[in-house]
């Protein structure tokens, strides 16, 4: 059974109405994907310039997060002007070209909306600090009066999820301290008030606004957190409740709803995705019903160990999940907010939640490599959608030694260092060279916003490219053999017999596909005959090494 290198496409698959239910969709981190202008952040010019390494990869879309006016708090997800491309990016009409030009080669575009907060430099957070206690403006935020004799206090003991309180006390227009407003992320990304009608009337224009400029679909940030409990009530630290502080009572499902009805209005096709941290599977799947978000993102697979047992469990529960409200799975490695997959499965523990990021912990490069290698072949061969992180198809690992004083993250800034946040997973990408910024920039530019380590100089998109043994062409040979592969995607699913900690499953009619993963510490017999089509490492003969992927074909 030799080992068939399935061809590289040049251009994406021609998706089904409901793309979104089989689609690769790429994830874009604007400021650290490429430098056009040399002042060391990453652009949409920057974007233009390499959109043949997506067609070349064969991604079907992709996912930009924020690139809106911004005074980039947090990376611009405090977001000043939805209608407004930020100067550091580059302009409006660029954008639209952009998405113009995406299209022409097949690739379609999902743009980042932040609906549980806005900017501290929005024109309404400005007036409503203008105007003062009251007024209609402050109603769209979260204004309070504070606790004790002169509102010296928060108005209860809420925690920001960066770390500190969850309140900041303003100053009324005459300088005296004033009311409190409720930010559940950084200081300056003050939550809105969702059951005030104008704030629900100004994301739907948002929507109609990109929509009617192309955009094929809407990643929701944070989408359960819109509504808070009216109470304000504190609870027991010792036994929180989650998701708190806020609720997902009926009203947020309304307004996805309408959401909903907005998409469904165009003519072709657009798409709703979710970010929900829910741990309740019946909560999480009522925000797929179907007159809501046609997906969300599966972060209990993201965050599963490279263990068996536990990969199938997680499976299954994904699969059962999705089933009763028709909605297609999808499955994730990794993020931006989330250590690298190549780091995390090198660890003694390869798992991963939001309170356990083992930042700094021991990782072993070669065995994590080799198991992401594994990890994409399964994640692919899944039914539904997968996402991609920049970087992930270079085998990019965290970088955990950023100095103090170059590190950005409000999570780091917000605990005094004692996260040391995300910054590690958005070092800009390496495109070429042998020394930083790797063609992240154009020559004598600015050095990149957050530093390349050297090593990266083996990690390029020019070093890789023509080695059959890189990741980057594992990743184009794995895409390529799934667009050209009718099984894939969304579809039949079913679990074959497999020798212990071994994972096996076809796809399709007649079970034409089969995905084969070796999780075990020795080399096993592949459990059925037929063609291999592509491997995440070599085979000796019918042997699958561990931590090794296969993708068989029985016809």
């Amino acid at each position: 059974m030799a080992e068939i290198h399935a061809p590289q496409a040049t251009r994406a698959r021609a998706l089904p109405t409901e793309w979104w239910r089989s689609a690769v969709i790429y994830q874009i981190y604007p400021r650290s994907f490429a430098d056009s202008n040399g002042d060391g952040i990453g652009d949409l010019g920057g974007v233009r310039a390499h959109l043949d390494h997506l067609e070349a990869l064969g991604v079907d879309a992709v996912w930009f997060n924020p690139w809106y006016a911004s005074p980039q708090a947090d990376a611009g997800y405090d977001v000043a002007d939805y209608r407004a491309i930020d100067p550091v990016f580059g302009t409006l009409a660029e954008a639209e070209e952009l998405i113009r030009e995406a299209h022409e080669r097949g690739i379609r575009i999902i743009v980042d909306v932040v609906p549980n907060h806005s900017s501290t430099a929005s024109p309404w957070f400005l007036e409503a600090l203008r105007i003062g206690p009251g007024s209609a403006s402050r109603d769209l935020f979260c204004f309070r009066a504070g606790r004790g004799e002169d509102g010296e206090l928060p108005p209860n003991e809420w925690q920001s999820i960066f770390g500190g309180p969850a309140w900041t006390r303003t100053s009324n227009p005459d300088g005296s301290p004033g009311e409190w407003y409720l930010h559940l992320f950084a200081a300056e990304q003050p939550d809105l008030n969702w059951e005030n009608p104008k704030v629900r009337e100004e994301f739907e224009d948002v929507l109609r606004f990109w929509f009617d400029r192309s955009a094929d679909g809407i990643r929701i940030d944070s989408a359960a957190l819109l509504m808070k409990d009216p109470a304000l009530t504190d609870f027991d630290h010792t036994d929180p409740p989650f998701p708190h502080p806020y609720t997902d009572r009926d009203e947020v499902h309304a307004v996805y709803r309408s959401w909903r009805a907005i998409a469904d209005s165009y003519p072709e096709p657009r798409a709703l995705i979710g970010e929900v941290w829910l741990p309740d599977a019946d909560r999480f799947a009522a925000y797929l019903r179907p007159d809501e978000l046609h997906t969300a993102f599966n972060f209990a697979f993201l965050g599963c160990p490279w263990e068996p047992d536990a990969l199938r469990q997680v499976i299954d529960e994904t699969l059962a999940v999705h089933a009763p409200v028709g909605a297609p799975p999808t499955w994730v490695l990794s993020n931006h907010d989330v250590p690298r997959h190549v780091t995390r499965y090198g660890r003694a523990d390869t798992s991963f939640n939001l309170e356990y990021r083992q930042l700094g912990a021991p990782t072993d490069r070669t065995l994590g490599l080799r198991r992401a290698r594994a990890a994409i072949l399964l994640t692919l061969a899944l039914p539904g959608s997968a996402y991609l992180y920049q970087g992930e198809e270079l085998g990019l690992e965290e970088v955990e030694d950023i100095p103090e004083a170059l590190r950005q993250d409000p999570m780091f800034l917000r605990t005094q260092g004692e996260n040391l946040g995300r910054d590690g997973c958005r070092v800009p990408v390496p495109w070429s060279g042998q020394e930083p910024p790797f063609g992240f920039s154009p020559p004598d530019a600015r050095e990149p916003w957050l530093p390349q380590p050297p090593a990266w100089r083996d990690r390029t998109v020019a070093a890789q490219t023509g080695d059959p043994d890189s990741m980057l062409e594992l990743y184009r040979r794995a895409l390529a053999c799934r667009r050209g592969e009718p099984a894939l995607g969304d579809g039949p699913f079913t679990w074959l017999p497999a020798p212990e900690s071994v994972l096996a499953f076809s796809r399709g009619p007649q079970g034409r596909f089969v995905c084969v993963v070796n999780l075990s510490d020795r080399a096993t017999e592949l459990p059925m005959a037929g063609t291999v089509l592509l491997s995440s490492g070599p085979l000796d003969g019918t042997q699958l090494p561990p931590d090794t992927a296969a993708w068989v074909s029985n016809c």
